[in-house]
């Protein structure tokens, strides 16, 4: 899609969005300005690949095994979002080539597996990372067809930017960016202020996702400039996730160095620099800090204010699934981080993961 087509796409957009606002206002309860929302936000999901071996599936083919009781940790909240790190596709040939795929990493998810992520509550899913694509276009077309008939709403993609839901009088807005082929680039920040913008014109709280940021353990400080990985520039994401909460962003979420970054809380906006990697069986490195995650659940109020926060500690092991962590190993990571990147920061973490003003 051409820019003009796709600036084109957001004013239409935001016609049809402020006509639906304006429909929700004239219905609200006066009591609206009381509520606190609870936000679930994760990392990387990717489910088990049929590609290149039926090995890489979960035990007993069954993706709520790698969920766990965590689905419903994640269904307990007002909205759950995370990024969907490669696609839904039975059969088909990948669009990318491998020489070698014991070191070329590509995802086809089962398509049934899918509805385990509506089971776990999921509302916004970001398609904008480096494996959305890895099947080509029908993967895509498969996998958006197949999130419209669950309702999980998801953003990202050059022909599909933005989505935006209403739900108890609130109308939520979700964009995703990445550096990628066919995704919304995190490069063209004054694009992506344009988005935002647009959609912070028309709903009450806008979530803004982003696949950036360097790989790997070395990797999970949050460094001021643009990150050049394998010569990818992957985004300077401070600059980025600050311009777009002076758009309008209200919560920002990072995904793709595959391990837990920093978190700030920016003119009263939480950002999640990186949540890591969540739910990824398989072909994933979860050595170190790789195998550590948050669920990270914050409160806001309606206008997309950050109230409070709380970190709920997970952890994979090659060949099982997310579980639960009692020894917190990502809350004391995601403080030292925190602490480290950001010594000026207005929230302090507690040794229970609580996040709270200072």
């Amino acid at each position: 899609m051409r820019i003009k087509q796709l600036i084109f796409f957001v004013f239409l957009l935001a016609a049809i969005q402020l006509n639906l606002k304006a429909a929700l206002i004239s219905d609200a309860d006066t009591t609206q300005v009381n509520r606190e929302i609870t936000i679930n936000l994760v990392g990387d999901i990717m489910l088990g690949t049929s590609f290149p071996s039926a090995r890489f599936l979960p035990p007993g083919d069954d993706p709520l095994w790698l969920l766990g009781d965590l689905a419903d940790t994640l269904a307990a909240s007002d909205i759950t979002c995370g990024n969907l790190e490669g696609s839904f596709l039975d059969v088909g040939e990948p669009a990318k080539k491998c020489r070698d795929t014991t070191i070329c990493y590509l995802f086809r998810m089962p398509e049934r597996y899918a509805g385990a992520l509506a089971v776990a509550g999921f509302d916004f899913l970001s398609l904008a990372n480096n494996h959305f694509g890895d099947f080509g276009p029908a993967s895509r077309e498969k996998t958006m067809d197949i999130l419209d008939s669950l309702g999980i709403s998801y953003g990202g993609l050059l022909e599909y930017p933005v989505s935006y839901f209403s739900r108890d009088s609130l109308l939520y807005g979700f964009c995703a960016f990445a550096p990628n082929a066919g995704t919304v680039s995190i490069n063209d920040i004054e694009g992506a202020e344009r988005i935002v913008s647009c959609l912070a014109d028309t709903c009450d709280i806008v979530i803004v996702s982003f696949h950036g940021g360097a790989e790997g353990a070395e990797y999970q400080h949050v460094k001021a400039g643009d990150e050049i990985f394998y010569t990818e520039n992957r985004g300077d994401v401070i600059k980025f996730s600050h311009r777009m909460i002076d758009a309008g962003a209200d919560i920002i979420f990072g995904h793709g160095p595959h391990v837990t970054r920093a978190v700030e809380v920016y003119k009263e906006r939480f950002i999640a620099y990186s949540l890591g990697n969540f739910c990824t069986y398989g072909r994933f490195n979860l050595s170190g800090p790789n195998g550590i995650a948050p669920i990270i659940r914050i409160l806001t109020d309606v206008d997309g204010r950050f109230l409070s926060g709380r970190i709920l500690p997970v952890f994979q092991s090659y060949g099982g699934g997310v579980r639960k962590d009692p020894s917190g190993r990502v809350i004391r990571t995601i403080r030292e981080l925190t602490l480290s990147d950001f010594p000026d920061a207005v929230v302090r973490i507690d040794e229970q993961g609580i996040i709270t003003y200072k």
